[in-house]
């Protein structure tokens, strides 16, 4: 077993050319527009299903807040989508690279904070003192909320990279080894493909939910600075 466990995150070339920019525009095929009067049913669960989720995640956002409504949703599709169509055989996750979620967390996170100094400037600038702290810990308080801030995107973008490329790795080596064990033991081969197929069944609401959780503290930081 010579193989590379990190030859499937490597980006997919044709002629020489990269295919990312022709991987991350696939998952919008996945949900078409209808101009039916009555949607079918594929179109009904995800109409429903978004209308639950920006429920739960923008109700607790005033007026302001809820002109993000639609990039929201639309993010946390984009990165459920993604992750599902990695968990396919001879596929490409987009989101193993951290590059990329870097590129969506810095500017969702920026645009945030910007709206929330342009709006509540005195609030803002508060949470980097809170009240009643003693005049001799203010410098150093004042560091290490600036660096918590600035910290929040890098976090953002590590956790979905480490959760996502860490059951891909998983999976990959539980699979290579049940394969291995078919020609010595036929028992610990099959015990080894149960706990692979349990382990993708965990994967597929993995890649949910760490969509769901980008989306959400996204959303959090937005609220607080509107």
């Amino acid at each position: 077993m010579n193989e590379n466990l990190f030859a499937s995150f490597i980006t997919p070339m044709i002629m020489g050319l990269p295919l990312a920019t022709l991987i991350v525009m696939f998952p919008s095929l996945l949900f078409p527009t209808s101009n039916r009067l009555v949607n079918n049913r594929l179109i009904s669960l995800q109409q429903w299903m978004l209308q639950l989720v920006s429920k739960q995640m923008m109700g607790i956002h005033n007026a302001k807040g809820q002109t993000w409504t639609l990039m929201l949703m639309s993010l946390i599709l984009f990165i459920g989508s993604t992750n599902l169509l990695g968990l396919l055989p001879h596929s490409f996750t987009p989101t193993t690279q951290l590059s990329m979620n870097l590129g969506m967390a810095i500017p969702l996170w920026a645009g945030a904070v910007v709206t929330g100094f342009r709006n509540k400037t005195k609030a803002s600038l508060a949470h980097f003192l809170p009240q009643g702290t003693p005049t001799p810990l203010i410098p150093m308080l004042v560091i290490i909320e600036t660096i918590s801030l600035f910290i929040q995107p890098i976090a953002l973008a590590v956790r979905l990279t480490a959760n996502i490329t860490a059951g891909h790795l998983l999976i990959h080596l539980i699979g290579g080894a049940a394969l291995a064990l078919m020609s010595i033991s036929t028992t610990m081969a099959l015990i080894t493909f149960i706990i692979l197929v349990l382990l993708t069944i965990l994967e597929f609401a993995v890649a949910m939910i760490q969509a769901y959780v980008f989306t959400l503290l996204v959303s959090l930081y937005l609220h607080d600075n509107t």
